[in-house]
């Protein structure tokens, strides 16, 4: 156990690095050779390598469409407002003095009528875009809502100013909320994806009356520095090296500074990870050339505009990626049934979720799927949508009778 508790940590700690180098990289190759806007003077004056890439909203949003090309289901992408704040609460979650209305950037897919509603939460440095490959599979089957977090993708962002990992949980559970309310949703099935599916766990804490399953894939968030001591990390801590990371963590120093910081080369860095990781250093089904660029163009564009969201990554997580209010400590408060999704090769340790286990009184399944990392819906999807409708099994048949054996390939943990 003590074996399975370190390996846990240390692969937890080196998510850090792992998901600051994922996210950065996940974040320049916007249109590099699109022509400056017609009658601009710099077109003249600065070559294509030197062109500073401009983002905004309605880039995100174009963006977003370009990519979502590909998903040959009908869909409505709409911005939802939340309002300036939610009433009644006593942690401003946009903490702004101004009092503008906000929106959750929302897509809806067509569904057959009566169809279970799963609503999609995307990770850190991430945005709903990211489940491009898997819109279509899973609206045969449920009708599908992919959402961008508040201070993420096409949605709202005010100032960041929160000061507290409670003020700063209370940012994204308090404006879900408020979405869900605007959009008049109950008895969903809600998935989130590694801080998003934090998130998601959290939200589900509070609200369980309106969450009828849950999807946690590759959540991040479980275990706290205290709860495991990591040699490897404590070593590492203590070189130059380590000191330095260590600062530009509590300093917040997100990914999407470098971004933002390269300029013009940015889009290149972004286009050399996303060939990377989802090509060459695959450990799934590789992205076509056509989906490799449109998946970057989209992901510059969302990391590249106005942080805000991104800066909750100090108070959420101390250095290390550890837990500063863990999920592990609130397993025994856990009301909904869920399902942990990772792939078999995801630097997020399932052992996390199996400790967990042990002291939720709902019933809990966790689904390895082979041939995946991280995104393991990226990497596999066909592996993936079977882990999520045989974890939906009971709700998809009405009777539970359907899918009762484990798809070939998967892997119970």
């Amino acid at each position: 156990m003590r074996r399975a508790a370190a390996a846990t940590t240390t692969t937890t700690a080196r998510m850090a690095a792992e998901e600051l180098r994922q996210a950065s990289a996940a974040a320049a190759t916007a249109e590099a050779s699109a022509p400056p806007p017609p009658g601009s003077r710099w077109a003249k004056v600065w070559p294509p390598a030197l062109r500073w890439i401009p983002t905004s909203t309605d880039r995100i949003i174009a963006a977003e469409k370009r990519l979502l090309s590909v998903v040959k289901t009908r869909y409505v992408q709409e911005r939802v407002n939340i309002g300036s704040a939610p009433p009644g609460s006593k942690v401003r979650w946009f903490r702004s003095s101004s009092d503008e209305p906000r929106f959750i950037n929302t897509v809806t897919f067509d569904s057959e009528e009566n169809a279970p509603t799963l609503v999609m939460v995307h990770g850190y440095g991430a945005s709903q875009g990211f489940f491009f490959r898997n819109f279509d599979a899973l609206a045969n089957r449920f009708r599908v809502i992919a959402i961008d977090q508040l201070g993420w993708g096409g949605s709202s962002r005010p100032d960041f100013t929160c000061k507290s990992t409670e003020e700063t949980e209370a940012w994204f559970i308090d404006s879900f909320e408020e979405w869900r309310k605007a959009k008049n949703l109950t008895n969903f099935i809600l998935l989130g994806h590694s801080f998003g599916g934090y998130v998601a766990a959290k939200y589900a804490l509070q609200h369980p009356e309106h969450v009828q399953h849950l999807i946690l894939v590759g959540p991040a968030g479980f275990t706290s520095e205290t709860e495991h001591s990591s040699e490897w990390l404590t070593k590492f801590r203590a070189t130059w090296k380590g000191m330095l990371m260590n600062h530009l963590w509590e300093s917040n120093f997100t990914p999407q500074r470098i971004v933002r910081g390269l300029g013009p080369w940015g889009p290149g860095l972004v286009q050399r990870y996303t060939s990377a990781r989802f090509g060459s250093h695959s450990t799934g089904e590789l992205l076509s050339d056509h989906e490799s660029q449109l998946l970057t163009d989209y992901i510059y564009h969302t990391l590249a505009a106005k942080a805000s969201g991104e800066l909750c990554l100090k108070h959420i997580f101390a250095f290390g990626a550890f837990a500063r209010k863990p999920l592990l400590q609130c397993a025994s408060d856990w009301k909904v049934p869920t399902t942990f999704i990772y792939g078999q090769q995801d630097w997020m340790n399932y052992q996390g979720a199996q400790q967990a286990r042990k002291d939720m009184k709902v019933p809990c399944e966790i689904i390895r799927v082979p041939q995946a990392g991280h995104f393991v819906f990226i990497d596999n999807p066909s592996g993936f949508h079977s882990a999520v409708f045989y974890g939906c099994r009971k709700i998809l048949s009405g009777d539970g009778e359907e899918g009762l054996t484990l798809p070939d390939g998967l892997i119970s943990a």
